[in-house]
């Protein structure tokens, strides 16, 4: 086992591991630490404690000290010049020319270094730019390309939940999302109903998809023959995920009436977990079924389609976070 501490450098960030010496630290106390980037002032996030040897990276770099009264004072002005270093590099961006979106500024506890973080389409030649940045500041300087997610997650905001944003506020990485999670919690299939400010498919949706993956794997599909507890066969008709209820249309003294039974009381065939994707993505019941008496799709839901595959393709393409230095 080792003694560590874990320290983030920004709200929400990856915490990194340190070694605490012989010192005791508390929680959101600031402490002074030398990473791959210089000499870094982050926040305690986890007091000392032990670890497994294979979970710290070696060699454990211990923390250099407590952060003082100084320290914070440096740290605030670091802060505000920050905010100086945005707009100059705005006005140079402008200056050469370059199709890029500046995203954050950021200096390094020790003023070694500046870096600025931008999005942009494709590849961006900004060589010229460097060099004229570090006439400026007299420094070294790193231009950071990030994705449309980091971008969200720098700046912040309000999701359509009306909180702030999951990325912003405590998530550290980004977990995988996809459209399947969307498919089996029964969701509107609707892009703008599943994406975030971000443009990218909602992280939430990871939140509760083990257990609507499990919940569905103990339902009946939409049009299959069960039978009841009374020895009626029927055909399921809707299905409530959370409640687990069923509801069977079942023919009686020759009426068709709609009964609902809990799912555990119906005897069926359990779904293979491809049966149940394949019924997700338009099988009977499903979205892809809701279409005219000839199977034909309308151009609203081509249009839907294609843009689901997009965001599928986006979401494979961005990877995982490139704020942190691993």
């Amino acid at each position: 086992m080792t003694k560590v501490i874990g320290v983030r450098f920004r709200t929400a960030g990856k915490i990194y591991y340190f070694g605490p010496k012989d010192i005791e630290f508390k929680r959101s106390e600031h402490v002074i630490v030398e990473t791959a980037r210089g000499v870094e002032y982050g926040t305690v996030v986890l007091p000392n404690m032990e670890v497994e040897d294979e979970k710290v990276t070696q060699p454990l770099k211990n923390v250099i000290r407590k952060a003082t009264k100084d320290d914070d004072e440096r740290e605030k002005r670091n802060r505000e010049k920050e905010k100086d270093a945005y707009k100059i590099c705005q006005e140079k961006i402008l200056k050469h020319g370059l199709e890029m979106k500046l995203i954050n500024a950021e200096f390094t506890f020790d003023n070694n270094k500046v870096l600025f973080y931008f999005t942009a389409d494709g590849r961006v030649d900004f060589r010229e730019l460097v060099k004229d940045l570090a006439g400026v500041f007299r420094t070294r300087i790193e231009l950071r390309q990030v994705g449309v997610r980091d971008e969200t997650k720098i700046l912040g905001g309000i999701g359509i939940c009306g909180r702030a944003l999951c990325c912003h506020t405590y998530l550290s990485d980004f977990a995988p999302v996809s459209i399947k999670m969307a498919k089996e919690q029964s969701l509107s299939l609707n892009p703008a109903k599943i994406s975030g400010i971000c443009g990218r498919l909602m992280c939430c949706l990871q939140n509760e998809a083990a257990s609507y993956e499990e919940l569905n794997r103990k339902l009946p599909k939409i049009g299959e023959t069960v039978t009841t507890p009374d020895g009626l066969k029927g055909e399921v008709r809707e299905t409530n995920v959370l409640k687990q209820l069923v509801k069977v249309v079942v023919e009686i003294d020759d009426e068709k009436e709609l009964r609902e039974y809990p799912t555990s009381e119906l005897k069926f065939k359990p779904r293979h977990r491809k049966e149940r994707d394949d019924d997700r993505s338009g099988g009977k019941g499903g979205r892809k079924g809701k279409t005219d008496k000839k199977n034909l799709r309308s151009h609203e839901e081509i249009e839907e389609e294609l843009e689901l595959e997009e965001l599928e393709r986006l979401e494979q393409k961005d990877g995982k976070s490139k704020l942190d230095d691993d």
